[in-house]
């Protein structure tokens, strides 16, 4: 309220001085006395009238540090009236002392100081807080239009002071853009230097991932802490603002764009059925809880042990619902996968037609310790809700399997490939259900992703704890895997093992290294021990493979999904599976880890783990360290090799 009665106050003693000065500079003479003394009620009557037009017009609302393209407006409205106004009182009054120039030469005066005085009072408030408010300098790398709105918003900020835009296209170099200028990005290195730079702020939420990518590549040696403005699709929806600053995204890590999904394979299996989703309150099985509801199917059964997980994605699902007035109805189960009664109740009692299988242990070392529990999850669990299913009638049963199903080296990928050749036998002996299965890699941002470890140690100081030098995996984004999930169900025939294309294998290292470079930070090694954050290895884990692969052979088919393949692997005897089956249940019965594994062995034939593959190499004097990453292509000495 101050600001806008100084306001006031500044137009009231400006109006008439703009009055004056109109006469002065018509007439070449300070004080005209012969034209300005039979009209002085004029400059008395001005001012009140111009403040209330400029009060109507909302030019007192603008504040002045911000003001923009509308307060400007409105002054030209404002000034505009009062010309106007002043020209028809001097024609319909016959006003002598009133010449026609004047309400020209008042207009022009009077746009001059309403505009130039707010114009001045903005740029020495910018001034004010460059030098004497300690803001961040940053750089903005790219000077289109999101980039410029960032700069506005940032300008009037408290914590950020952007100093230059750098852009890829070479047209805008040297030009400015918000008052900054435009660099190329070969000056980056420079900028950082000279103006003391320590963050990039990247202004770029339409380029495609492949462009963000090799921007990245091109500032990551850079020692700058970069940070992403959100996507265009969020800024147009308004689900986010130009000026909310996040890190890289995981997608950028990956460098590549995600595929789109098919329409002819995305809904028709989903929509208006009646769909149940296990371990939906899980990394995957709540993506594709997100992915399913976005279908509209007719009821979306979320089946979970866990109440916390089943809590949040019901809590998230049904405001989503209430929100975008979608009509499917949501039923929450807190059960077990080898609790058959509740299962049965389950399925029979909302009539599931599709079943998406997500539960599972996953992490490998847990599993490892705890074989008994990781055998009753992922494979009694999965006999148990795939016999229920066929026994329902239900139309299409999809397990979400893994790369480590193949020639697997830990008890995880063991279970998880005798899961597989569960449903392989079903899809055999009951043809009324479509069984397939989907495999693929490590997901970025899951609850055992490396993605959220490293952000964590990178905040506490590191060090970034990496298992081996060479170890390298697939990636792949929970909302791309959820989607190519429920593709590749709706292509099943009967017994398929789809396997998803996830792109070029990344060295954990390298992601490390990266990560810790876009924090504006420097990697501690041998080589530069003044560094900041240095990587530390642990050796591998028990059952931990040094390579993943996503297929058992090389028998693979095309699908008509480019990012989807049918792999073709061979069945277990039907015998052979009850008779693993039930020595399974006799190993847990007496509590007999060694022979769970070595009737794990026997039913997954690729299995050999890797303590028995150190022990071989111990015993034949090999250092398991120097062929680690041979462990998952050797079979212990038993196998007679």
């Amino acid at each position: 309220m101050q600001k806008r009665l100084i306001m006031v106050a500044a137009d009231l003693i400006g109006l008439p001085v703009a009055l004056w000065a109109a006469y002065a500079l018509r007439f070449a003479d300070l004080w005209p006395s012969a034209y300005i003394e039979p009209v002085w009620w004029l400059f008395l009557a001005l001012p009140p009238v111009g403040v209330f037009v400029f009060a109507r017009l909302g030019l007192y609302r603008s504040v002045v540090r911000f003001m923009g393209a509308q307060a400007i407006v409105a002054g030209v409205k404002g000034i505009a009236i009062l010309a106007v106004s002043l020209w028809a009182a001097a024609f319909f009054f016959q006003l002598q002392g009133v010449p026609r120039s004047i309400p020209i030469n008042f207009a022009l005066v009077t746009m001059v100081y309403v505009g130039g005085t707010r114009l001045l009072v903005r740029h020495y408030y910018q001034w004010f807080r460059r030098h004497y408010i300690d803001k961040e300098p940053v750089v903005i790398y790219g000077a289109g239009e999101a980039g410029a709105q960032l700069a506005a918003a940032l300008a009037g900020g408290q914590e950020f002071d952007p100093v230059a835009f750098v852009d890829n296209d070479s047209s805008l170099w040297e030009s400015i853009v918000r008052g900054l200028p435009v660099r190329p990005p070969a000056a980056l290195p420079q900028l950082i230097e000279e103006l003391g730079v320590h963050r990039l702020l990247l202004a770029m939420p339409s380029a495609s991932k492949e462009m963000r990518n090799a921007v990245l590549e091109r500032v990551q040696h850079c020692h700058v802490h970069v940070q992403t403005i959100p996507s265009m699709a969020e800024i147009m929806s308004g689900e986010a603002s130009v000026d909310q600053l996040r890190e890289v995204e995981l997608e950028d890590l990956l460098g590549r764009d995600p595929v789109p999904p098919d329409p002819s394979l995305f809904g028709p299996c989903v929509t208006g059925k009646a769909v149940m989703v296990t371990g939906a309150g899980g990394s995957i099985g709540s993506e594709l809880c997100r992915q399913l509801i976005a279908l509209e199917p007719e009821v979306l059964v979320l089946y979970e042990l866990s109440e916390f997980g089943l809590f949040e994605i019901e809590c998230e699902l049904r405001a989503r619902l209430e929100k975008e007035g979608l009509s499917t109805q949501l039923v929450s189960i807190l059960g077990s996968v080898d609790n058959r009664s509740r299962v049965l109740r389950t399925l029979h009692g909302y009539g599931v037609q599709v079943v998406f299988h997500a539960a599972a242990y996953k992490h490998v070392p847990m599993v490892e310790r705890n074989i008994f529990e990781g055998v009753r999850n992922n494979v009694i669990g999965t006999r148990v809700v795939a016999e229920a299913a066929a026994e329902c009638g239900v139309e299409r049963f999809v397990l979400i399997s893994t790369d480590k199903a193949v020639r697997p080296t830990n008890v995880m990928g063991a279970t998880k490939r005798l899961a597989e050749l569960i449903l392989q036998d079903l899809s055999v002996r009951r043809r009324n259900t479509i069984f397939s299965m989907v495999r693929f890699g490590n997901v970025l941002g899951s609850s055992g992703s490396v993605v959220p470890l490293f952000r964590r140690q990178i905040a506490a100081g590191g060090p970034l704890t990496v298992t081996h030098p060479e170890i390298t995996r697939f990636f792949m984004t929970i909302p791309e895997a959820a989607q190519l999930v429920i593709q590749a169900g709706a292509m099943a025939q009967g017994g398929d093992v789809f396997v998803l294309d996830m792109g070029r294998p990344v060295k954990i290292v390298d992601l490390a290294t990266r990560m810790v470079q876009l924090s504006g930070l420097e990697l501690k090694s041998e080589a530069n021990p003044e560094g900041d954050i240095e990587i530390a290895f642990t050796g591998l884990r028990p059952g931990e493979k040094l390579y993943e692969e996503l297929l058992i052979g090389d028998n693979v088919l095309t699908t008509q999904h480019q990012k989807i393949l049918r792999a073709q692997e061979a069945r277990l005897e039907h015998e052979v599976l009850q008779q693993s089956l039930e020595a399974l249940s006799d190993a847990e019965s007496r509590y007999d880890c060694k022979m769970a594994k070595e009737v794990l062995g026997r039913a997954v034939s690729e299995f050999a783990s890797n303590g028995e593959l150190v022990d071989w190499l111990h015993d034949v004097g090999v250092d398991e360290n120097v062929l680690a990453g041979k462990l998952h292509y050797l079979k212990p000495a038993a196998s007679g090799d």
